[in-house]
């Protein structure tokens, strides 16, 4: 099954490009509960749920990326 970002692009003003995922080369994070992978395409960082690789992957431009990482340590997302 080939991804693409343009069958989910839901919101007005999306300003992605389209992008093939099918070859990406992911890399995970870890090993453990809750992995991500992520990959480098076209100047985006596409970013899905290992557990379920067909799933849809959010996709970031460097901006999004390095903010979203960035707040991540900074623990904004933890949920403990």
């Amino acid at each position: 099954m080939t991804e693409s970002a343009t069958s989910r692009q839901p919101f007005a003003g999306w300003d992605k490009s389209d992008l093939d995922l099918s070859n990406a080369d992911r890399h995970s994070g870890s090993q453990g509960a809750g992995d991500v992978q992520i990959a480098f395409v076209e100047g985006f960082i596409a970013m899905r749920n290992a557990g379920k690789p067909g799933s849809p992957s959010l996709i970031f431009t460097p901006v999004e990326w390095r903010a979203f990482v960035v707040n991540a340590r900074d623990g904004e997302f933890d949920r403990t």
